[in-house]
């Protein structure tokens, strides 16, 4: 389906003041969910097969480990602006090592790696809020 038909679905479902909106066609399903007010609909699409580049993602995450987001804050690399991240790519990291701070309510909370190996990807920019169990960083295993 093209951006402009899901558009136009978006715009029916504002103006008939619907929550919902669930569409088959041609083998493709499209669900269209609203939550609230203030936020967009949720756009979700389900084929039969997926696609080779979804396939080698969801493959690439399984094989590493994720450190994810203990609460809702803000990101940082470092313990302090222009000091040296705690860990970059290719790092290597112990359980119990410092991986970055997330400052929430103006308290900064060292979050800590619960397993050992390299870091494969920082998932997040420096000073980027988070979400509670965000993916942070993916950690290949040693």
């Amino acid at each position: 389906m093209e951006i402009k038909n899901l558009k136009e679905l978006i715009e029916f479902m504002n103006e008939n003041n619907l929550c919902e909106l669930e569409i088959e066609e041609e083998g493709k399903r499209i669900k269209l969910k609203k939550f609230s007010q203030e936020s967009l609909p949720v756009i979700k699409e389900s084929v039969v097969s997926k696609p080779l580049e979804k396939v080698e993602k969801e493959e690439k995450k399984s094989e590493h480990i994720e450190i994810k987001s203990p609460m809702v804050g803000t990101f940082y690399r470092a313990p302090s602006p222009g000091a040296k991240p705690y860990v970059d790519i290719g790092d290597e990291v112990k359980p119990g090592d410092i991986v970055c701070i997330i400052e929430a309510m103006k308290l900064m909370n060292e979050i800590k790696s619960e397993v050992g190996g390299i870091v494969a990807e920082i998932l997040v920019n420096n000073a980027e809020p988070v979400e509670y169990g965000q993916t942070l960083f993916l950690i290949k295993p040693l």
